[in-house]
């Protein structure tokens, strides 16, 4: 699948007129709307790329915490607890975040 550059650049304004009418103020709207429009349009992309990509598992099939995957976060669906920073255990009804320090899975 090819990316799109990611890059929403901020519009360049209108200048402003000695005098305010509200020609100008639909101008700054229409830019701000369009510029608006584009961030929507990334941000979208990248919750729906990060949703796809991320797997909800049990804890049970979580991979053992190594440095290797120290960083890595998924979300597991069986967590007992939804403290932040306290360690995953399965056998539980929350789906939460999860982290791997290296040496455990962390909630968050």
């Amino acid at each position: 699948m090819a990316t799109k550059p990611i890059n929403p650049a901020p519009p360049n304004l209108p200048l402003a007129p000695d005098q305010y009418d509200r020609q100008y103020g639909d101008k700054v709207n229409n830019v701000l709307r369009l510029f608006f429009n584009q961030l929507n349009d990334v941000l979208t992309t990248l919750v729906s790329t990060y949703i796809t990509n991320t797997s909800i598992v049990t804890v049970a099939k979580l991979p053992t915490a190594s440095m290797t995957n120290a960083g890595t976060r998924t979300f597991v669906s069986d967590a007992t607890a939804t403290t932040f920073g306290s360690t995953v255990v399965g056998g539980g009804t929350n789906t939460v975040p999860v982290y791997s320090t290296g040496t455990s899975w962390k909630i968050g």
